[in-house]
């Protein structure tokens, strides 16, 4: 297979058109996959997509056209260069331009990918391989998967763009059932080469959770005052930003609009002194440099191609202080460009602890192990609805006291950020309903005052 970056360099030679850019992305990942605690599945896949963006003047200001292909080899490249002209020709001036970036060099752009392996796993498989085997003597069965994605990006363009990227991630999920399956739980753990997932951790945190279901104790529902593990967190405050786009706020089609006009920026939204951002210098969730984007969205634009990231604070000491923006959008609300990251990361001044040691301070609520099948009910309020999965339970005076029924709930995380009772502290995370859009989390584990449970769920 011929080199990313030979690749990018022999389509910008061909390119006519007046701007292009060129975006590659070489992938590789190896996974392991487990059901009733028996290896079914492991292997490793290697996949290659290529992005062709072209730029051509108008009257009116510029067009931009793109086509995405996989397995592209020097042969295409004339069908790409035609086929990206083609759709620029056919949209018409962007309202989305903005000046293209140019000469900015960010990463080594020669250093081949780096593919992942099964060598990957060669410490936590043997580890899994010793878990599966207790859990077969006591009677409980193990689903779940591992894998390891190993990607790099490079971004190329006429007018001097050479950027590239790598970001190795993975994870682990894993489902535990006993008792003939009348008891189910879920962990989930991120990592960058599995070097800190601890096999022996897991299976213990299972096989409390399974412990705690020996004793069923129906509740009806009602509002609760419930501990979020920082998993569910995630999954809760992810959907958040994917609805904060300033365009929207700004246009009053958002929770984040402003009555009268404008944005909700500066507005103060949590009860707590709350930190959310994104950083690609973090040193543990580090993230690209620069905005690569291979089609224009309400939260990006292929003309944003190449701007530098940098820190964005979105909500600071409990106040919202950005919205994702791209810079036309910036320009529109006259508010900075905020592109969104590749990171997420959520804190709460002064807090410590772990979940258990939140548990420990509800006299009388629940501790929700997952949240699932999020959608949304009302953009103006940002009310979610969504189902428990795989343990709800029933905390009293400090302690677990067994596992209640599933629960369908109603509530918003803007709402939410207001009933923030306490807070453990910041760790990464792995979201279970969005595990495969957003990797790089840290999230708190949180006690949120009276969480909505609407109705009984049958599910379990």
């Amino acid at each position: 297979m011929i080199k990313a970056q030979d690749l990018i360099e022999k389509i910008l030679a061909k390119a006519s058109s007046d701007e292009c850019i060129v975006i590659v992305t070489d992938k590789t990942q190896a996974n392991l996959r487990w059901a009733s605690s028996t290896l079914t599945t492991n292997g490793v896949l290697q996949e290659r997509s290529v992005t062709v963006i072209a730029f051509l003047k108008t009257k009116d200001g510029m067009a931009s056209g793109g086509v995405s292909r996989t397995n592209v080899d020097e042969a295409d490249i004339d069908s790409l260069l035609a086929q990206a002209v083609a759709s620029a020709k056919a949209a018409g001036a962007a309202e989305d331009y903005a000046p293209i970036a140019e000469n900015v060099e960010l990463g080594n752009w020669q250093a081949p990918h780096q593919p992942t392996g099964p060598e990957v796993f060669k410490k936590f498989a043997p580890d899994l391989g010793q878990m599966m085997g207790k859990s077969v003597s006591d009677a409980i069965e193990l689903f779940g998967y591992a894998e390891h994605t190993h990607e790099t990006v490079w971004v190329g363009s006429k007018g001097g763009l050479r950027l590239r990227s790598d970001k190795p991630i993975g994870r682990v999920e894993m489902t535990a059932k006993s008792h003939a399956r009348t008891r189910s739980t879920w962990y989930g753990v991120e990592t960058h080469d599995f070097s800190n997932v601890a096999v022996a951790d897991i299976d213990k945190d299972i096989r409390q959770r399974l412990t705690w279901q020996e004793r069923k104790i129906e509740l009806p529902a009602g509002r609760y005052d419930t501990v979020f593990p920082s998993g569910s967190v995630a999954d809760f405050y992810v959907y958040m930003m994917w609805v904060a786009d300033a365009r929207a706020a700004f246009e009053g089609q958002s929770v984040f609009s402003k009555k009268g006009g404008g944005t909700r920026v500066g507005e103060k939204l949590s009860n707590v002194g709350l930190q959310l951002f994104s950083d690609p210098s973090n040193a543990q969730l580090n993230g690209a440099a620069f905005v690569h984007a291979t089609a224009s969205t309400p939260f990006t634009s292929v003309f944003d191609n190449g701007q530098v990231q940098k820190r964005c604070d979105w909500i600071k000491d409990g106040v919202l202080e950005s919205l994702l923006q791209t810079r036309a959008s910036a320009k529109m609300t006259s508010l900075a460009y905020t592109p969104l990251g590749d990171n997420l990361i959520m804190s709460v001044d002064g807090a410590t602890g772990s979940t258990l040691d939140l548990v420990k301070g509800v006299k009388n609520g629940l501790l929700v192990t997952t949240l699932w099948y999020i959608r949304m009910v009302d953009p103006n309020s940002l009310l979610l609805t969504g189902l428990t999965r795989d343990g709800v339970y029933f905390v009293k005076d400090g302690e677990v006291q067994g596992v209640t029924n599933n629960f369908r709930w109603n509530d918003s995380p803007v709402s939410a950020l207001s009933r923030i009772s306490a807070a453990g502290a910041t760790e990464w995370t792995q979201p279970r309903e969005w595990a495969g859009d957003m990797a790089n989390m840290s999230a708190p584990a949180l006690v949120i005052k009276d969480f909505n449970m609407s109705t009984v769920s049958p599910g379990n």
